[in-house]
């Protein structure tokens, strides 16, 4: 069977040609013939989902088992009522705020979809995609279209039309190219059909997106292990192993800088490594290929894929991968880098739970730690542990003494009113002393995180985030408050002047800088410390509890 070849990306003002091709490929779909077709998640095997003997080909050219239901793609909520049945308000909800967009929907179906498209279940799974060249075909084919991801049953999904004619030249009609897909991991699949809705795969849309509109949702057991045998498959990906590449792979869990650690301990020269691109200078004698950034969910997304494409052309023999956090689309990434592995996982963290906490001078963050001491926590105050080492560290006094001279007494203490004046109104400067501490302070805290028992442990730093210690936390909390209970409490703690407090708290970062970068803030507006403490204390008991729960996940 030949393949024919659609380019549908710019072809610099070709509009009869695109509408062509358009044209072509809907006639194709029409017709009952394969069309592989581009959409923001990834790109999908198509056929007419109302013809019973196009969509089992799609079953024979993926190598698809027959249990394992597909997505119908529509181009809108009006036809909803067509294809399903006693729909909820919810779904409409839903749709007007996520639709086009990475979000399938499973509702009950209507008698019109035959039972190949949904695996013989009640029920059917409903998106509308997010790439004009597709909704453009869906109109102009007027049926919806029942598309998987576009591979071979079992292998990365294809995130260009050239992966695709990689798994499928010859065994389909056609590929339409619409260029890279910008999401890079599947739709989202929530099930409208129980109460509350549950999150049956993770995918492009953030379950904290749905939340935020519609309140909880419930999280299938399938989306962090695999179906018990015999158990039939609700949505897509439920069941059986995706996204493997031909070497087995190994996901490696926890917190960036000990999950890269683990990887190091483990590779070997044919090893393949799947790291964030902080961690690639670590693997200087493995096929490495970067995800992205740790801090850019939406980069492992769209690479996530092309990565685990990657090794099937080298000659690895296992692969090693990193995993983001479950936060955003990091828990879409997790699942099929998971998925990918057979949930074959490896926790780099022990049953140590490892908490940053920082945010502006007089925020309250002394009283969060006396809760955290409280609550058994071993706590390592940056600022202490930074002035003893000025005190006992002669590599470093001599380092701050060349970049600050005079700021030492005669006795070799340390005058901390006179440093402070040269750095606080001084950028450059205070740039320059911190570039000092991050290099002595950031291996000296590492030492003695590894040094602590299993338990809670707890860094207080104002600088957590730009020394790079809060990739070594489970968890970063912003201590806030609002300026004034600030300027009146650094007055009366360090017995200085107003304008000097004011001084101190206009050189450091506003509250909004650290409720953008942490995974969470703790407020202190409270007149007292006693009242804030027991506002810390059911804050860091909740806290605690969900990275444990979290942890245990990992290991199911």
């Amino acid at each position: 069977m030949h393949t024919l070849y659609f380019d549908l990306r710019d072809t610099k003002g070709q509009q009869k040609t695109i509408e062509d091709n358009i044209s072509a490929a809907a006639r194709l779909l029409r017709d009952g013939a394969l069309v592989a077709i581009p959409t923001e998640t990834v790109y999908g095997l198509g056929a007419n989902g109302l013809d019973e003997a196009a969509v089992r080909r799609i079953f024979q050219a993926k190598g698809r088992p027959q249990d394992n239901p597909l997505i119908l793609h529509l181009t809108g909520p009006q036809w909803l009522p067509r294809y399903c049945r006693e729909i909820p308000p919810m779904a409409y909800v839903l749709a007007r705020k996520f639709w086009p967009g990475p979000l399938t929907m499973i509702l009950k179906r209507s008698g019109l979809v035959p039972d190949v498209t949904t695996a013989g279940l009640d029920t059917v799974a409903v998106r509308c995609p997010n790439h004009l060249v597709t909704l453009a075909i869906l109109r102009e084919a007027g049926v919806p279209v029942a598309a998987p991801s576009a591979n071979l049953s079992g292998r990365p999904s294809c995130t260009s039309a050239q992966d695709v004619l990689e798994d499928m030249d010859g065994r389909i009609e056609g590929v339409v190219d619409g260029g890279p897909c910008v999401v890079g991991v599947e739709s989202t699949i929530l099930d409208l059909t129980c109460e509350p809705p549950r999150l049956l795969r993770p995918g492009g849309l953030p379950v904290e997106e749905l939340e935020r509109l519609i309140g909880p949702i419930a999280v299938d057991r399938a989306v962090i292990g695999t179906l018990a045998e015999g158990e039939k498959p609700k949505a897509p990906g439920m069941k059986y192993r995706h996204y493997a590449p031909k070497a087995p792979v190994t996901v490696v869990t926890g917190a960036p800088a000990k999950s890269a650690q683990e990887i190091k301990r483990r590779v070997g020269v044919h090893s393949g490594v799947i790291c964030f691109d902080e961690y690639v200078r670590l693997f200087p004698d493995q096929v490495v290929h970067a995800i992205g950034p740790v801090e850019d969910k939406l980069a492992q997304a769209q690479r996530v894929f092309e990565a685990l494409r990657t090794f099937d052309n080298s000659p690895v023999t296992e692969i090693y991968t990193q995993c983001p956090d479950g936060r955003g689309l990091g828990l879409a990434v997790g699942n099929r880098l998971k998925k990918a592995a057979g949930f074959h996982v490896v926790e780099a963290d022990s049953e140590k739970i490892i908490l940053g906490l920082t945010g502006g001078t007089g925020a309250g963050k002394s009283s969060a730690l006396a809760v955290l001491r409280k609550l058994g926590a071993v706590v390592l105050d940056c600022d202490q542990v930074y002035h003893q080492m000025l005190a006992e560290d002669e590599e470093m006094q001599k380092e701050v003494s060349r970049a600050f001279p005079g700021v030492f007494r005669p006795d070799g203490t340390l005058d901390r009113r006179k440093l402070g004046q040269e750095v606080f109104m001084k950028k450059e400067q205070l740039e320059k002393l911190n570039a000092i501490v991050y290099r002595f302070l950031v291996p000296e805290i590492q030492r003695q995180l590894a040094a602590a028992e299993n338990g809670v442990c707890a860094i207080d730093a104002v600088n957590l985030l730009e020394s790079g210690l809060d990739e070594d936390c489970d968890r970063t909390v912003a201590i806030t408050s609002p300026t004034e209970l600030r300027v009146r409490r650094i007055m009366a703690r360090d017995q200085i002047t107003e304008q000097y407090a004011r001084m101190r708290i206009t050189a450091q970062k506003p509250d909004e800088y650290y409720r953008g970068k942490c995974s969470c803030e703790l407020n202190n507006d409270a007149d007292t410390a006693e009242e804030f403490q027991k506002t810390a204390e059911r804050f860091f008991k909740r806290l605690i509890r969900s990275v444990r729960e979290e942890k245990q996940n990992r290991k199911i």
